[in-house]
């Protein structure tokens, strides 16, 4: 599904993606006409805009991954302003791509960003790293050994495994070769994390790791 409020090129982002073989089940100009329509829709990927009229993009990513976590997000937008990069990752984002970018590069950022695969422009994947490694560093202190920690859920040591590798970076593919097994169990894997931590997509899955110290081992 394509949102963008400029109707040319929302639609010719949409004959490209159309022509190159993927399914565009729905388009929308606005940030409303989007929650509604991708909750209609049912897209496996959102190809977003930040900037849109009566609900910014933003705002509209929170509001359809709340509803479908396994929605993948993938903005693009004509900002490469290092908050706009962040405030979409936290709402929910797993790419963002500027709109200087080719007909080439979206192609294959939307089939990666289907895949599960974290995907930025050049440059942006070590700021939203970073930011996470800081922000990951901040509760700590304050966390201690409290009251929760016993409940942290337990996962198997596949689940570790496999958790520690998307940490590390590593894509599905990657993974499923490094452990030996099929790319679907992978997905499984980390649909069942993401279920018992409680968590909304791979990015929040990357924060929880580095939480832990868990790519670094």
């Amino acid at each position: 599904m394509v949102v963008d409020d400029h109707p040319m090129w929302r639609d010719a982002v949409a004959r490209d993606l159309a022509e190159s073989g993927f399914d565009v089940v729905a388009t929308a100009g606005d940030g409303d006409q989007a929650v509604r329509r991708a909750k209609a829709a049912a897209p496996d990927v959102l190809v977003l805009d930040l900037n849109l009229p009566g609900k910014p993009g933003v705002q509209v990513c929170k509001e359809v991954v709340a509803d479908r976590p396994t929605l993948r997000v993938l903005v693009l937008s004509a900002s490469g302003e290092h908050a706009d990069v962040l405030e979409a990752v936290k709402s929910g984002a797993t790419g963002y791509l500027v709109k200087s970018a080719s007909t080439e590069e979206l192609q294959d950022a939307v089939r990666r960003t289907a895949a599960g695969d974290p995907v930025f422009t050049p440059g942006l994947a070590g700021l939203v790293l970073g930011e996470y490694r800081r922000l990951a560093a901040e509760p700590l202190p304050a966390a201690g050994a409290g009251p929760e920690e016993p409940k942290a859920p337990r996962l198997t040591d596949r689940e570790t495994e496999v958790l520690r590798l998307v940490a590390k970076g590593l894509s599905y593919k990657q993974i499923a070769e490094r452990l030996v097994i099929s790319h679907r169990t992978v997905q499984n894997h980390v649909q069942n994390t993401l279920g018992k931590l409680q968590l909304h997509n791979r990015v929040e899955l990357v924060r929880y790791a580095i939480e832990r110290g868990l790519d670094d081992e």
